[in-house]
């Protein structure tokens, strides 16, 4: 299988354009698909030295953060299903049937 990066300079930026040139079959009968990031150059060096200390890739550290955001947003999801039916199991609720402010000293008092 063939491959590489290609980088050039554009002005401040450094595009990277990873290629792959055949489609890659993952165990679970996915495939892969390639992007093309524009970052300046430091967020790249950065990234660069990020992916060594890892022992990993840039392309490893992108696919990592995609795949958290999708775990955010499930996050979120359940969350809000959760919000959603304790609100549904709250029968009724009102600010008048809480204690007085006498019951409530007279209660700490004891």
């Amino acid at each position: 299988m063939g491959g590489g990066l290609d980088t050039f300079a554009s002005g401040a930026y450094v595009v990277a354009r990873i290629f792959v040139t055949e489609t890659v079959r993952l165990w679970y009968g996915g495939t892969v698909a390639n992007i093309t990031v524009t970052v300046p150059d430091d967020v790249y060096r950065a990234a660069r030295v990020r992916a060594a200390e890892r022992d990993s890739s840039v392309s490893a550290l992108v696919a990592d953060y995609l795949r958290s955001l999708s775990v955010r947003e499930a996050e979120i999801v359940r969350l809000e299903a959760q919000q959603r039916r304790v609100q549904r199991q709250i029968e009724r609720f009102s600010a008048g049937d809480r204690l007085s402010r006498e019951e409530l000293h007279g209660r700490a008092v004891r």
